[in-house]
């Protein structure tokens, strides 16, 4: 019983918020990938018609982050730097998804462990934050670039990207 009401205490309620943004922030950086590798596509004349485009779409909406971190490699001219803040991004949101719980649950039941963890997912989510928003330019610039900005303009709606 003692333990059921610490796990509903204000503290533990900030540690699994400070979760809860760290897993949306990772959702937005595989959003912004997909978006990116569409594009990316587009310019390449790879996607012959809009049914093809959007059933691609769909497809990469699907797949893990890291399919869309590797695909991306290979399609985007990504520096050296940035290839590995997206692995380091992958690997931690990996570990958050699938392990942070697992292996910290001790931590949970004392004040100072669940600082500890709130400062490590808030670090890991201004990371996914910061290279979600790198992404967001580039996938901006490369709309602009492919003149997708005018037809919105005209009236013209593209497929969702």
């Amino acid at each position: 019983m003692k333990q059921t009401r610490l796990l509903d205490s204000e503290h533990s309620k900030e540690l699994f918020a400070y979760f809860g943004l760290a897993v949306y922030y990772s959702q937005a950086l595989e959003q912004q990938l997909v978006n990116l590798l569409m594009l990316m596509k587009i310019s390449q004349g790879k996607v012959p018609t809009e049914e093809d485009l959007a059933d691609l779409y769909h497809q990469k909406l699907s797949n893990s982050l890291g399919q869309l971190v590797n695909e991306i490699q290979h399609h985007f001219p990504f520096s050296e730097a940035e290839t590995e803040q997206l692995k380091e991004v992958w690997k931690l949101r990996n570990y958050i998804v699938h392990d942070y719980f697992k292996e910290r649950i001790q931590e949970t039941f004392s004040p100072a462990g669940r600082s500890r963890m709130i400062r490590e997912l808030t670090s890991f989510k201004q990371q996914a934050q910061d290279l979600e928003r790198k992404l967001q330019k580039y996938t901006s610039e490369l709309y602009v670039k492919l003149g997708l900005d005018q037809e919105a303009e005209k009236g013209e709606t593209p497929t969702q990207v």
